[in-house]
C-alpha cells in the first residue's frame, strides 16, 4: 500500500510539473536574454551571435544582450555559461574549436563540453579560408606549397590546438609545405600582423577576414568548405585545389547550461530555426560565407560527440597542445 501511495505521489508531482513547464515555455522570455561569446568581437562566432540576436529580439520582443568573455581558447566563456542558472536566460554561442577540440587540447578544464552543457541549435557552418599577405608571391593553395618547399612560411593562429593551428599542421602534412607555426592570443592579432607582414599566412574563418579579402589587403587563397562561399565564388575550394581530402566545414551554434527546461530548449531551437529560413537572414549569412545550418537538439548533440572523437584524433596526430 505503501509502495502504491509512493507512486502516486509521485505520478501527481510530474503532471503538475508538466503543464508547468510547457506554460513557462510559451511565454519565455520575459526579461533580457544573454548570449556569451567566448571569443573576441570581430570574428565569426560574434558575427553570427549579433545577427541572430537581433533576430531574436524582433521575434521575443526583449532584449539579446551579446556578451564577449575571451580567453583560453573559449575556455573562460563556456565556464561563465556552465556555471550559470539554467533557466533559458543565459546562453553560449559557441563552435567547433571551443566546443569539440579544446577537450583534447587541454589537460584539466573546468566544466565538460558535453555533460555541462545541453545543445540548442546549431546556426551555421562556416568555412574557414588560408589568406595571405599580399605580398607572398602566390595566388592558390598549389602555388603555396611549391613556393613553401624552397621557402619555408609562417602561418599564424589564435593559439596553440586552435582550428587555425590544426588547419595549417594538416596542409603541411598533406601537402609537404614546409610551414612555421606562430601562435598568438586570438585570431585578431593573428590577421593584424599576417597584413602588416610579420607572417606570410593565415587560416581563418571567412566573417572574420571577408572585409580584408575585399579590400585587397590580403589574398584568398583557398577555402575549407566542400563547395566555394557564395560571398567568394572567385576562391577555390583546398579540395578543388589539388587536396581533395581537405574539406574542413566548422559549425556554430548555441548551448545552454546543463538543467535546462527541455521545453525551453525546444522553444528556442523552433524559434532559431525559423530564423535561418527569412530571407534577411539568408542573406546576411552569404555576405560573411556562412552556410544556415538547421538540426533539432538531439541531432546537434550527436553531432558534438562525434565531432569530439574527429577531432581527438587530428590533436593526437598534430601533437598540438595548450599546457
Amino acid at each position: 500500500m505503501k509502495l502504491r501511495s509512493t507512486a502516486s505521489a509521485a505520478l501527481l508531482t510530474l503532471a503538475l510539473a508538466m503543464p508547468h513547464s510547457y506554460s513557462f515555455a510559451q511565454t519565455f522570455p520575459t526579461k533580457p536574454v544573454r548570449i556569451v561569446v567566448p571569443q573576441t568581437p570581430g570574428g565569426a562566432s560574434d558575427a553570427l551571435a549579433r545577427i541572430v540576436g537581433q533576430k531574436l529580439f524582433e521575434k521575443w520582443g526583449q532584449a539579446v544582450v551579446i556578451e564577449n568573455r575571451a580567453g583560453a581558447g573559449g575556455n573562460i566563456g563556456m565556464d561563465v555559461v556552465a556555471k550559470s542558472p539554467a533557466d533559458g536566460y543565459t546562453l553560449l554561442m559557441s563552435y567547433v574549436g571551443s566546443h569539440a577540440i579544446n577537450v583534447s587540447i587541454y589537460k584539466k578544464l573546468p566544466f565538460d563540453p558535453e555533460a555541462d552543457f545541453v545543445a540548442v541549435a546549431t546556426l551555421a557552418n562556416v568555412p574557414f579560408v588560408a589568406v595571405a599577405n599580399a605580398m607572398v608571391p602566390v595566388s592558390n593553395m598549389k602555388e603555396l606549397a611549391a613556393y613553401a618547399v624552397k621557402n619555408p612560411v609562417s602561418f599564424g593562429s589564435a593559439g596553440n590546438g586552435s582550428v587555425n593551428h590544426l588547419l595549417g599542421e594538416m596542409f603541411s602534412t598533406t601537402s609537404q609545405a614546409k610551414m612555421l607555426h606562430v601562435p598568438y592570443k586570438g585570431a585578431a592579432p593573428a590577421l593584424t600582423d599576417l597584413i602588416a607582414g610579420q607572417t606570410q599566412l593565415v587560416f581563418t574563418s571567412l566573417p572574420s577576414v571577408a572585409q580584408h579579402i575585399r579590400a585587397g589587403t590580403v589574398k584568398g587563397l583557398g577555402v575549407t568548405g566542400s563547395k566555394r562561399a557564395q560571398a567568394f565564388k572567385d576562391i577555390p575550394t583546398i579540395a578543388e585545389s589539388g587536396y581533395p581530402g581537405f574539406v574542413i566545414n566548422p559549425w556554430f551554434g548555441l548551448f545552454a547550461p546543463k538543467g535546462t527546461p527541455p521545453a525551453i530548449i525546444r522553444k528556442i531551437n523552433a524559434d532559431i530555426n525559423k530564423i535561418l529560413a527569412d530571407k534577411d537572414t539568408l542573406d546576411k549569412f552569404a555576405l560573411l560565407g556562412a552556410e544556415p545550418y538547421e538540426t533539432t537538439p538531439q541531432e546537434f548533440t550527436a553531432i558534438l560527440h562525434a565531432d569530439i572523437q574527429k577531432w581527438a584524433t587530428v590533436v593526437k596526430s598534430s601533437g598540438a597542445t595548450a599546457d
